[in-house]
């Protein structure tokens, strides 16, 4: 089964993350596969607008497949993590064509920073957005995603969030301009991201990418702080380790501090 679907239907690109079993959590050739979809969409003519969903109403993406965090040990894994993470984020912010992510239940981890770097978000009423790793993994996020996290919602928020490792449910996500709209169930939710994907398409497509460069170059802006160390600091630590083999293994994290 594929775990990344892609089709085009009637001027609209429809990516499905499409590992259920597992919450949609995302593998690297899911990224990978993802990357590729946003750097070459821009240059097909018969897309006009992506919308990246989830498969089920379980989840959009529970994040990062945990099991691929194993054999971290060395800054060099965890930037090369980063990077490797950060490389997708980019094609999607740097994709000339609208995006929308179309949210059903854990929007989690990576799958926050995918939908988070998307130019539009909706939601079905299960959802649930947060990055909890000070409860489960003890790791920190990029700067590069500390600084979207902080144009999004603004420092506080993004405060709040990771401090608390709680997630923001349907309506605090509307009242706070995370996403613009809230459906009953799933079923809303898909029919709606495909109307909403259509309104959007028929409109000026050159004012559109405009719009879109000119927010991207004023995010970039803000974020030209280093914070290499913060991110090795984090992945090579004790904490990191032992976090990951507990959550693995569904046991309550126990933190050291080292």
């Amino acid at each position: 089964m594929d775990e990344l679907i892609y089709e085009i239907r009637d001027g609209v690109g429809f990516i499905t993350l499409n590992r259920p079993q597992a919450r949609n959590a995302m593998t690297f050739p899911m990224y990978a596969r993802l990357k590729e979809i946003a750097e070459t969409v821009g240059d097909d003519p018969l897309v006009k607008v992506l919308v990246i969903t989830g498969a089920g109403e379980k989840a959009f993406a529970a994040g990062t497949d945990i099991s691929q965090f194993r054999e971290f040990r060395t800054p060099e894994d965890a930037l090369a993590y980063e990077e490797r993470i950060d490389a997708v984020l980019v094609a999607l912010e740097m994709c000339p064509k609208p995006t929308i992510a179309a949210i059903s239940g854990a929007c989690t981890g990576g799958g926050g920073a995918i939908a988070g770097v998307c130019d539009m978000r909706i939601a079905a009423a299960n959802m649930r957005f947060g990055f909890p790793i000070a409860k489960t993994l003890g790791n920190c996020l990029s700067m590069a995603n500390y600084g979207r996290l902080a144009a999004l919602l603004g420092p506080a928020k993004v405060l709040d969030l990771v401090y608390t490792a709680r997630l923001v449910e349907a309506e605090e996500a509307k009242a706070i301009g995370l996403v613009s709209e809230v459906l009953p169930d799933h079923a809303a939710l898909q029919a709606r991201a495909e109307a909403l994907a259509r309104q959007v398409a028929a409109n000026a497509p050159l004012t559109m990418r405009a719009t879109k460069e000119a927010l991207r170059r004023l995010r970039v802006a803000a974020r030209q702080v280093d914070g290499d160390d913060l991110v090795t600091m984090c992945f090579t630590s004790n904490d990191f380790r032992n976090g990951v083999q507990n959550f693995l293994a569904k046991k309550p994290a126990e933190w050291t501090g080292t």
